[in-house]
Parts: C-alpha cells; sequence; structure tokens
C-alpha cells in the first residue's frame, strides 16, 4: 500500500502538479494585493470626496446596503491578469512545442520497450501475487 503511494507521488507529473499549484496560489496572492491596493482605489478615486467608493447605496443609513462595483471591477482586472499570465506563460510555450514535435523539430516523450512493458507487468502481477485481497501478505 505505502509502495504503490510513494510510486503515485514521486511520478514527475505530480511533484510538478504541486508545485504549480503552490506557485499559483502565490502568484494569485500577490495579484489580489496588487488589485486590491492599487486598482480599487484608483477606481474610487473617480468618484466625489463624499461617496465611500464606486458604488450604489440601496439605503441611505444602512451599510450593509452598498453595491460596491468597485471590488467587482477589482475582481475582473484580477482575474484577467491572472488569465493572461497563465496563457502567456504556460498555454503559449506548451503550443508552440506541440506544433514543433507535430512538424518533426522536436522529438517527443520517448514510448517504452515492449520489453520493458512486459516487465513492468511481470513486477505487478507479481506484486499482485505476493499480497491477497485484502492487502496481506500470503505465508
Amino acid at each position: 500500500m505505502l509502495k504503490g503511494f510513494k510510486d503515485f507521488v514521486l511520478r514527475g507529473n505530480v511533484v510538478d502538479l504541486a508545485v504549480a499549484v503552490v506557485v499559483g496560489a502565490a502568484f494569485s496572492a500577490i495579484v489580489t494585493a496588487f488589485t486590491a491596493g492599487i486598482i480599487q482605489p484608483l477606481v474610487n478615486a473617480i468618484t466625489p470626496p463624499s461617496s465611500p467608493g464606486l458604488g450604489l447605496q440601496l439605503v441611505p443609513g444602512k451599510p450593509r446596503a452598498y453595491i460596491d462595483f468597485a471590488a467587482v471591477i477589482t475582481a475582473a482586472i484580477n482575474f484577467l491578469i491572472v488569465a493572461a499570465v497563465v496563457y502567456f506563460v504556460i498555454v503559449m510555450p506548451l503550443n508552440a512545442l506541440k506544433n514543433r514535435r507535430k512538424r518533426g523539430e522536436e522529438p517527443g516523450p520517448a514510448e517504452p520497450t515492449d520489453v520493458e512493458l512486459l516487465a513492468e507487468i511481470r513486477d505487478l502481477l507479481r506484486a499482485q501475487a505476493a499480497t491477497d485481497g485484502d492487502g496481506r501478505h500470503q505465508a
């Protein structure tokens, strides 16, 4: 059971995915701070000094009945920044690599040989034969 988990975690794709999630979360925090700290005050600056920001007060004297358009605009800008970075840093280079592989300019990943596949099947069958259905070793 632990060997299977170890094999799963040590696959290159899983580790790369974990790193991407951590870096993406950190980048998202930076973009959110930028839009909340710089963009939203700039959007709110176009309103009169007596206004709390770019929005609409539905019920006078009731602060919870305020529709904050600046927050929505800021969230949209936040999304556009993150989407643009993902597109230009991840999607475009991967598409270019895929096109080069299609044209034959760059080799793709090596396919396993028949011998390697048969050896992997043999090893899996041995491991399966060593344990019964509930994970206990046979005597």
